[in-house]
């Protein structure tokens, strides 16, 4: 019987999204296939304290503390409770948002030699961040809506009618490095304006305002990496008078929202946004797995959202069901993240790392 490959399942976070993440990491802790992976709970408190887990809820701190050895060549956990330790071949964090989503997880185990699941700290970082994605994405060919961006040093400066004149009203107010809606607002007067900027720097130092573009919300999950492919895009139709996809509308009310899968769209848009994901996912250097958020037009003109290189795996979380419904089961998807990092990271070992000086 071949060997299991033990994956550490890593989940909580300092995030605001703390909760989003521990509810997709119960998913993926159901639905692994036990006869291939040993998984390792690791659940991160909101204090950003790790501890080894028997299983994925919020009440972590019961768990063990755990500690990293630092060691590239045999990286192992610490059960500090009885030293015993811990082998661990791959990590995967289904970690939402700030410290999970922006490179620094990444960054942790690429230092110590441990793949990871998903993008790396390039891909990471730059999906992150709604404006460095932004200003990518533009360089690179693929349409985002016009924006404007502010550190928190530059509040007071900010004047409402400069903005209406660059973006037009209504328009979005939104934390540069936040997912699930958290952070965001819709402008449609001065009013607002004050409370949005407030509401934006509450969880970062720096705020995109982005012109609304009114149009239909699509979703297109992609995997892979040298030849990355997308799923059928799915629509998600708000039902009820909601300005916008909210974390509410996303999270707490159920019937928000009707999705519908695949999209009711025409087959010439449906392809355009397959391929438009894909460049998407390949100018941010995503790796594994990603989903793509995207607006579709009256017109026909498709305009990229923001992209998510941790999507959620709830059970109402649209990455998995895309796949889900192109014929991949929830445990065959979970298998092929997996071995696509793996992969992955033996051929990135072929490379040299050091380097000899010839005369």
């Amino acid at each position: 019987m071949a060997k299991k490959i033990k994956v550490a399942l890593i989940f909580g976070g300092k995030s605001v999204e703390h909760e989003i993440s521990i509810r997709s990491a119960k998913n993926v802790a159901a639905q692994i296939d036990q006869d291939k992976f040993e998984v390792i709970m690791l659940g991160i408190s909101k204090k950003g304290v790790w501890h080894l887990n028997d299983s994925v809820d919020s009440d972590m701190e019961q768990g063990s503390p755990v500690a990293i050895t630092l060691n590239a060549e045999a990286p192992t956990l610490i059960n500090l409770k009885n030293n015993q330790a811990l082998a661990i071949d791959v990590a995967f964090p289904i970690l939402h948002g700030t410290d999970g989503e922006d490179g620094a997880i990444q960054g942790l185990f690429k230092a110590l030699n441990v793949p990871v699941v998903g993008s790396g700290v390039l891909g990471s970082a730059v999906s992150m961040d709604k404006v460095i994605s932004k200003r990518i994405l533009r360089e690179s060919g693929v349409p985002v809506a016009n924006y404007l961006s502010f550190s928190k040093s530059e509040k007071d400066a900010i004047r409402y009618s400069w903005v209406v004149a660059k973006l037009g009203l209504p328009f979005m107010i939104k934390s540069a490095s936040l997912g699930s809606s958290v952070g965001v607002s819709k402008v449609k007067n001065e009013t607002d304006f004050a409370k949005a900027i407030e509401e934006g720097f509450k969880y970062d130092s720096t705020i995109i305002m982005e012109q609304f573009i009114k149009g239909r919300e699509l979703e297109c999950a992609v995997i892979g990496n040298a030849t990355p492919k997308a799923a059928i895009p799915c629509e998600v139709v708000l039902v009820k008078d909601y300005d916008f996809y909210t974390y509410t509308a996303k999270y707490l009310d159920d019937d928000a929202v009707r999705i519908d899968l695949p999209a009711k769209i025409e087959e010439k848009y449906m392809e355009k946004i397959r391929l438009t994901s894909i460049e998407a996912y390949k100018a941010l250097r995503c790796e594994d797995f990603a989903r793509v958020d995207l607006f579709l037009t009256q017109e026909g003109r498709v305009y990229i959202n923001e992209i998510n290189t941790i999507p959620g795996f709830t059970s109402v979380s649209m990455f998995p069901m895309m796949w889900q419904h192109m014929g991949m089961s929830y445990t065959e998807l979970i298998t092929e993240l997996i071995t696509q990092c793996l992969d992955r990271n033996a051929a990135q070992k072929s490379l040299e790392t050091h380097y000899t000086a010839v005369n």
